[in-house]
């Protein structure tokens, strides 16, 4: 399917184009070919096509979105997408003037890609690409058809796009934090003496199915041990357990963990639990529009230095939105490979934040909180704010 210029496309824009705009003239980026998953989605307003929401892969190829934006241009945007999108586009149309719903492979996408630059007159532009994103064929056909092309690095100009969430994007990521959060409590609960890590992150998987989330990983402990990875592992009386999951509500990421007990805590659990709840509240203080993000690293990280706890616990805290890591980046190398190129920068409003303690004690087991937190002029609104403490197991 290939679907003329509309006439309409600037009224239809469902981001901020004259932000993207001007973040494309702060790179030196004249036209913008986004092909991964997250900015493909984001630039058309949420859409993500099903049949290839699991696995790229098809044939001796792949699925390649592309999303072709010019700086100033909306009318000359296009999507090049599988064949089979020509359906979605009849029954929801995407807001590109040009749709080009016929690839199977990233040859064809990029070929198409190419014919578009040209006939746009952008074939020897500075075209933004995302490199992680680019398949080597597809880029080398690229730069072989528009060898007087300037291909720029656009990773961190789509960052920066992506950082400030609109109020449908923090609804979402609302939702998504509200489900995992009480499909967390309804497992714990659920789970009994004699329950294997197996069984209750095939119980969690169900949870949040059943509640609209989209499961995509628990990470688990149980009792003394520190290993998150699925097992015949038992829960067993007075043992503790950490249960941490990502999943997403339309896209947009929730990623929590919470902390259970089969039985009743003693008073070294619920003190080493404040301890790691001490550590967030340090963090939390901090967060407001303007501060910049490394002194609310600092901070937190202070008080955990004095802690009794310290030696065995760290302090973590990264943007998330789309992608379980994104924008704003507080901490470099910690644990994710990147920079911390925020730690600098004053949060702004709308920016959403994950804050994780995690405490790896020697004796007692995995203790961890993690917590999502939008920032606001005043301070900040978090998100699945329950079951904060020790929740029992076995009373479901």
């Amino acid at each position: 399917m290939n679907v003329a210029p509309g006439k309409n496309a600037i009224s239809t824009i469902p981001f901020d184009h004259a932000r993207v705009d001007r973040l494309m003239e702060e790179a030196g980026i004249d036209v913008l070919l986004a092909t991964s998953k997250h900015n493909t989605q984001y630039l058309l307003g949420g859409y993500k096509f099903i049949f290839f929401a699991a696995m790229d892969a098809i044939g001796h190829s792949r699925y390649l979105p592309v999303v072709v934006y010019e700086k100033g241009g909306p009318e000359h945007a296009a999507y090049i997408g599988n064949r089979m999108e020509g359906g979605e586009h009849q029954n929801n149309p995407f807001w590109t003037p040009t749709l080009h719903a016929a690839c199977w492979g990233t040859l064809d996408a990029a070929n198409l890609a190419v014919e578009h630059l040209t006939k746009i007159g952008k074939g020897n532009a500075r075209i933004g690409i995302e490199p992680a994103f680019l398949p080597s064929d597809a880029y080398t056909l690229i730069r072989k058809a528009l060898p007087d092309a300037k291909l720029i690095d656009a990773t961190d100009m789509l960052e920066r796009m992506r950082a400030i969430k609109t109020e449908a994007e923090l609804e979402k990521l609302r939702v998504a934090s509200e489900l995992i959060t009480d499909s967390m409590l309804a497992t714990i609960a659920w789970a009994r003496e004699g329950t294997t890590k197996a069984e209750i992150i095939e119980q969690l998987r169900r949870e949040e199915t059943n509640r609209g989330a989209h499961f995509e990983y628990c990470l688990l402990t149980l009792g003394a041990s520190h290993n998150r990875a699925g097992s015949p592992q038992a829960w067993k009386k007075g043992e503790v357990m950490s249960i941490d999951s990502g999943g997403n509500y339309h896209g947009y990421i929730g990623d929590l963990c919470r902390m259970g007990i089969l039985g009743e805590p003693d008073a070294e659990l619920e003190d080493l639990l404040a301890e790691v709840e001490t550590v967030q509240q340090a963090a939390f203080s901090k967060v407001r529009a303007g501060t910049l993000g490394g002194d609310m690293i600092s901070y937190a990280e202070g008080v955990l230095k004095k802690s009794k706890v310290a030696p065995y616990t760290d302090f973590f805290a990264h943007g998330m939105g789309l992608i379980t890591h994104e924008a704003p980046f507080l901490m470099t190398n910690h644990p994710v490979t990147y920079e911390g190129t925020y730690a600098e920068k004053p949060l702004e409003k709308n920016m959403v934040l994950s804050v994780e303690t995690t405490m790896l004690h020697p004796t007692r087991g995995f203790i961890k909180l993690e917590d999502t937190v939008a920032v606001t002029d005043a301070g900040y609104v978090m998100f699945g704010d329950r079951g904060r403490g020790w929740n029992r197991g076995g009373v479901a």
